[in-house]
């Protein structure tokens, strides 16, 4: 018999198998839902990510911009918005222009019989392992341009449709990134807004850290920014300014590959190196000297000033985020460039809560532990 104070067994395993079912079924259609919607939006996800990052990436330019502005919040972000895409079709407008005329000449020497193409240099053939096959197609590139289109032209063409689709690939994003930073624009206003939600959220997830983390999210986002893109820019920026004014043919197309090389974190010297061989073998000894000492700092200023300012305001060690710019960089291009920070940043500190907290469970009540102190 069960008294009236007791729980039958059974219908106790039957209420928490039936608990159990309930709990699978609500997950089932949360995941089918969730799984929905992120294939719906897949599509935009790389827009959006991008946008998100550009809004805290310069919002606190907005929000200086607003103050001196006299708290106009929208003229500013109009500003903010117009700068951004200035200085993103800015460069591509220029060398898309520079393309469109290189492709127009090179057509109309080809109709017109004019295309001529100069000898090779005489070192040429001595280049190892491919200098005698350059030597020859150059040769007769120059000797018989249509001889050489017939002979090479096959084995080229291949590679050039390859050229074209990544050109093509290279406009879409370009197109995908104005729309971003046009949506970034319109994420000024509500940013203080949104910036609350998401804390709500991730301490939802990951209470009580979730704004931490998402605090951590930003300030990595705005380091990364500084000490990756803005030094970029600088070296960039300086480089092209001193070929410039030196008189360097494609002073701006060498900056440009300078500014691409620096955000990738390849570095400035698989550029300059060349040019500086090139000037030296060009120019006097005394101008390429003086050429030198201007670019070799240029080319080495961002291994100071980078560590300094991704470094700063954050707990999290630099070569973590290194690391993460790095690795982010290789597996998931630009876009990795900031995910790869934030993401080791984030995991990192998890780990450390983690490991403090069983630390910290496990020292007596007498005291810390004399080994780790928790933060």
């Amino acid at each position: 018999m069960i008294g009236p104070g007791t729980r039958d067994p059974r219908m106790e395993k039957e209420r928490l198998e039936a608990d159990a079912t309930d709990f699978v079924v609500r997950l089932a259609f949360l995941g089918l839902f969730a799984w929905w919607s992120l294939e719906l939006v897949r599509p935009f996800l790389p827009i959006v990510i991008w946008a998100i990052l550009l809004a805290v990436a310069l919002y606190p330019t907005y929000a200086w911009l607003a103050r001196h502005l006299g708290d106009r919040r929208g003229l500013a972000a109009l500003i903010i918005t117009v700068i951004s895409l200035v200085t993103v079709l800015g460069p591509v407008s220029v060398l898309a222009a520079s393309l469109a005329e290189s492709i127009q000449w090179l057509a109309a020497g080809l109709n017109s019989g004019t295309l001529k193409i100069p000898p090779p240099p005489a070192g040429v053939h001595d280049w190892p392992v491919l200098g005698a096959q350059i030597d020859e197609a150059w040769s007769l590139a120059a000797n018989n341009f249509d001889d050489a289109l017939h002979r090479y032209g096959p084995a080229v063409l291949p590679a050039g449709g390859t050229l074209v689709a990544k050109v093509a690939g290279i406009s879409a994003d370009v197109l995908k990134f104005v729309v971003s930073v046009i949506i970034a624009g319109f994420l000024f206003l509500p940013g203080p807004r949104l910036a609350a939600g998401a804390r709500a959220f991730a301490g939802r997830i990951i209470a009580p850290r979730g704004a931490h983390f998402v605090d951590l999210a930003g300030s990595t986002i705005r380091n990364v920014s500084r000490g990756v893109i803005g030094v970029a820019l600088l070296q960039a920026l300086l480089a092209g300014i001193i070929l410039y004014v030196a008189g360097i043919p494609g002073a701006g197309l060498i900056a440009f590959g300078i500014l691409l090389l620096c955000i990738v974190q390849i570095g400035a010297a698989l550029i300059l190196l060349p040019v500086l061989v090139w000037i030296w073998m060009t120019y006097p000894t005394g101008f390429s000297l003086f050429l030198t000492l201007l670019l070799v700092p240029v080319g080495l200023v961002d291994n100071v000033l980078k560590p300094i300012l991704m470094a700063r305001g954050l707990t999290t060690p630099m070569l973590v985020i290194l690391t993460g710019v790095i690795g982010g960089t290789l597996t998931h291009g630009l876009i990795g460039l900031f995910l790869g920070p934030v993401v080791l940043s984030v995991f990192y500190e998890l780990v450390v809560a983690w490991t403090l907290l069983g630390a910290t469970e496990q020292t007596p009540a007498s005291g810390p532990s004399r080994w780790i102190t928790p933060r």
